[in-house]
C-alpha cells in the first residue's frame, strides 16, 4: 500500500513496502538493496539463511508490478560490497537481468558498492537530477536544493502500549531560507533490503545530515496515509 504525500511541488508516494513512487516520472525509487549481505556474513563466519537477495528481488519486482512503475532508480549500496554481484545465485541473477532488460533501469552508487558491475544492464551513475530534485546516496549536508537519498536505514522507534516498537521509516527536512519559498524539502528513504539494520530517525547523524533544517519529521504510511511524527525544530 501507498501512501501520496507532496514534496518540493511533487506528488510523491510512500510504501509500507520501503519503497518510493513517483508517478508523474512512472519511477520507484528504493535506497539500501544491500544484496548479498547475508554471503557476505558467512564468508565471515556468522551463518545467516541465505535468502535476503532472493526476498529483497521479488518484493522489488511486487513494488514495480502494484505501481505500474517503468524506471527504477536505486539510491546506493545495492549490493553489500564489491564483489556482491558475483556471489548472487542462479535464480537471483535471472531476476535482477529480468527487471533490468524490462525496465528503464538506474544505478547510483553507494559508499558499499562504489565498483558496481556493469554486467546487468542499466545505467550506473554517482547521482542524478529528476524534476529538479538531487538523487544520490548520502544526503549532502547544507544542500539548498530538494534531494532524495538513502545510507542512513532511519527507523522510527515508538512505544506502544509499553511495547517498545521499531519500524523503517522516511526522514524528511525542510530548510529555510533556500531555493524555494518555503524552503527546499529533503528526504531520506528507509533502505529498502531484507537484510538491514536501522539507524533511530532522530539520530544526530540523520538530524545533521538534513541541516540546514527549520524542521525534521519521520513520514510513515499508514491505512493509505502519511503519518508524520516530530522529530526536531529549529529554535524560534
Amino acid at each position: 500500500m501507498f501512501a501520496p504525500f507532496s514534496f518540493a511541488g511533487h506528488e510523491l508516494a510512500l510504501g509500507t513496502c520501503r519503497a518510493l513512487y513517483w508517478p508523474a516520472e512512472r519511477a520507484l525509487l528504493v535506497a539500501d538493496l544491500h544484496l548479498e549481505k547475508a554471503s557476505w556474513f558467512a564468508a565471515r563466519g556468522q551463518m545467516l539463511p541465505p535468502y535476503d537477495s532472493r526476498d529483497t528481488l521479488e518484493r522489488l519486482a511486487d513494488a514495480v508490478r502494484v505501481t505500474g512503475a517503468r524506471r527504477v532508480i536505486t539510491l546506493g549500496d545495492n549490493f553489500h560490497d564489491d564483489a556482491g554481484a558475483l556471489r548472487l545465485d542462479a535464480h537471483c541473477t535471472g531476476m535482477l537481468e529480468a527487471l533490468t532488460r524490462s525496465l528503464d533501469w538506474v544505478w547510483i552508487t553507494g559508499n558499499h558498492d562504489e565498483a558496481l558491475p556493469r554486467g546487468f544492464g542499466g545505467t550506473i551513475l554517482a547521482e542524478l537530477e529528476l524534476g529538479g530534485v538531487i538523487l544520490r546516496h548520502e544526503a549532502k549536508r547544507g544542500e539548498a536544493a530538494p534531494e532524495l537519498s538513502g545510507h542512513f536505514h532511519p527507523k522510527l522507534r515508538v512505544n506502544v502500549r509499553n511495547r517498545h516498537i521499531a519500524r523503517p521509516c522516511a526522514v524528511m527536512g525542510r530548510s529555510c531560507g533556500a531555493r524555494s519559498a518555503g524552503g527546499a524539502e529533503r528526504m531520506i528513504l528507509p533502505a529498502f533490503g531484507s537484510l538491514t539494520g536501522g539507524l533511530d530517525a532522530g539520530h544526530p547523524e540523520i538530524l545533521g545530515a538534513l541541516q540546514p533544517a527549520a524542521r525534521i519529521e519521520a513520514l510513515m504510511p499508514a491505512a493509505g496515509r502519511i503519518a508524520r511524527f516530530p522529530l526536531w525544530q529549529a529554535a524560534a
